[in-house]
């Protein structure tokens, strides 16, 4: 096997983990995507370039997780590259609980098993194991790289995922508040228990959800009602919470995008989106996004 001088393009699907009672194991790639390319270069060396959504924020060298996540796929793969390149066209908003640090890793791995000639050398069951390991944990990673909606899990010592349908007419409005969240920070919120009834309740929602977004859409609203993880989250996003109380009490499956702050609805085709969209807090955008079918794409595959 050898390196090929590229470049090699991909670009890499938004996501939302949970989707209310999925906690940890629900995703759903969203057609929202990252563009990215990379090249080797023939001497040592590494060139970082980003536009939009982190630029100026995010490390130009080693640290840059694209990076991070190349050389773990390139060292998986047997391979060292003298030197690399890499530009980013970043749209998906970072810290907002929409899949920003995993299109990053799925991104930076496909990449690297695109610079590899001779045929793959990671198939994709390897890439999301390796993915899911980078990130701590398999929600987003799925559906980032494989698409559309997956249930995923950890168990057993090892990471797993499968896919499931969704109806054509299922797509999503997400409403964007102008300062982030991290990750740590929303986790740090959660209790190490929870009450076996709402623990028992929240699974019953999550296999409603699965049902709903395979041609039941009209059981959405029912199905996203969450008792595990937003509530105790609410210290940190207010707002968050309040917008999705107030878009559930008019009827729309609203929950908090992963760890928030973003705010997902559901929709489908019975919703009015201009009138969903004319909720949006002052501040704030919003957008109506369809289900990204695709995940990680190589450009021209």
């Amino acid at each position: 096997m050898a390196l090929v001088a590229g470049p090699v393009r991909v670009s890499v699907p938004a996501t939302s983990a949970n989707l209310g009672p999925g906690f940890d194991t629900l995703g759903l790639a969203l057609d929202l995507r990252d563009e990215l390319e990379a090249e080797v270069l023939p001497d040592a060396g590494l060139e970082v370039h980003v536009e939009g959504e982190g630029s100026g924020q995010v490390p130009l060298d080693e640290r840059h997780l694209v990076i991070r996540s190349m050389r773990a796929a390139f060292e998986q793969m047997g391979q060292r590259p003298a030197g690399l390149r890499l530009r980013c066209h970043n749209v998906i908003p970072h810290a907002r609980g929409l899949g920003s640090s995993s299109a990053a890793i799925v991104g930076g791995i496909t990449l690297a098993r695109g610079l590899v000639a001779g045929g793959r050398t990671l198939d994709d069951d390897q890439a999301f194991r390796l993915a899911a390991r980078l990130e701590g944990h398999p929600d987003n990673v799925a559906p980032a790289l494989y698409g559309g909606f997956t249930i995923s899990g950890h168990d057993d010592g090892a990471f797993w995922s499968t896919g499931a349908p969704v109806a054509p007419e299922v797509a999503a409005v997400v409403f964007v508040p102008p300062d982030g969240l991290s990750t740590e920070a929303a986790r740090g919120l959660l209790p190490a228990t929870v009450p076996h009834a709402e623990a028992a309740a929240n699974a019953g929602r999550a296999a409603l959800l699965v049902a709903a977004l395979a041609g039941r859409p009209r059981l959405l609203l029912r199905a996203t009602r969450d008792l595990l993880h937003q509530d105790y989250r609410e210290p940190a996003m207010p707002g968050s919470l309040a917008l999705v109380r107030a878009l559930r009490e008019r009827g729309h499956a609203a929950v908090v995008s992963g760890a928030g702050p973003t705010v997902l609805v559901l929709t489908h085709g019975a919703t009015d989106v201009d009138a969903l969209q004319a909720c949006c807090p002052d501040g704030w955008s919003s957008s109506y996004l369809a289900v990204g079918v695709a995940g990680a794409q190589v450009a021209g595959c």
